[in-house]
């Protein structure tokens, strides 16, 4: 017959099931659960959607209409790459679309924090608590990299494809450049370069939920490659190999870093 006391010492060495509220790395349910779902009808979804873009839009003008007012120095600093080039308005009013257009993409990248922050208020009801981990990172890593990829592009991709410009035809032709048409050429140049520099994100998100492993990725470096040749051809402006070169080099660099950090996420 078992005694009080034994049955209490039994009892006490039986294994002691974790609370996933104390560790809820020891329970996948409980990462798997929603816990800031609300039951929402579609006219609800559609009203808070409608609330996030009108705020994001509103955001986007303030930051265009401030980077308007200061766009002269803006101006200034995207002039420094082309140094030796006298820039001409060929028509009239060049400069003031100019001016809106520098506005604009600088007044969405202004407003971006804003933005993000808005697409991470809409969506973060219906993520689960293993999702939620990877907005920080997701947000932080993102927005680094669109800022190396900015200053990648202004202080390598550029300047390079200007003096290859310039060398080619010194001697021949005078540089005399089209306002329009240079700007047209850096901000699209820098802000695909930044779009490029997404790819160790994309890679991180695949391997973090389980979709592709580091190895998985790392077999494929030969197609890597040859993607990075056609990217740095399709998203450069220009048609200089030099520039082609380094931006094709710059993504085949993070294709292999995003592999190192998915590797050390244990995937």
């Amino acid at each position: 017959m078992t005694t009080p006391t034994e049955a209490n010492t039994e009892k006490s060495m039986l294994p002691v099931e974790a609370d996933p509220t104390e560790n809820p790395a020891l329970d996948s349910p409980f990462l798997d659960e929603a816990p800031y779902e609300i039951e929402m009808s579609l006219f609800d979804h559609l009203e808070e959607l409608r609330t996030r873009i009108f705020l994001s839009l509103l955001g986007i003008l303030l930051g265009v209409v401030g980077c308007f007012i200061a766009v002269k120095p803006i101006v200034r600093l995207l002039e420094v790459p082309a140094a030796s080039v006298k820039f001409l308005q060929l028509a009239p009013g060049e400069y003031f679309f100019v001016s809106m257009k520098v506005a604009g993409y600088s007044g969405v990248l202004v407003a971006s924090p804003f933005i993000l922050y808005q697409i991470v208020r809409f969506v973060l009801p219906g993520l689960t608590r293993r999702e939620q981990r990877l907005i920080g990172p997701v947000v932080f890593g993102s927005s680094i990299l669109f800022i190396l990829g900015l200053v990648f592009s202004y202080v390598a991709l550029i300047p390079a494809a200007l003096n290859f410009f310039v060398n080619y035809g010194e001697g021949v032709v005078d540089q005399l450049w089209s306002i329009d048409k240079y700007f047209e050429f850096v901000l699209l140049l820098m802000f695909s370069t930044g779009i490029a520099f997404q790819i160790p994100v994309i890679q991180g998100l695949l391997g973090a939920l389980g979709i592709v492993s580091s190895a998985q990725m790392l077999s494929g470096w030969r197609y890597v490659i040859l993607a990075a040749a056609v990217l740095g051809a399709v998203l450069t402006p220009s048609t200089d190999p030099l520039t082609q070169s380094l931006l094709a080099g710059a993504v085949t660099g993070l294709y292999l870093g995003g592999v190192g950090i998915v590797k050390l996420i244990g995937r």
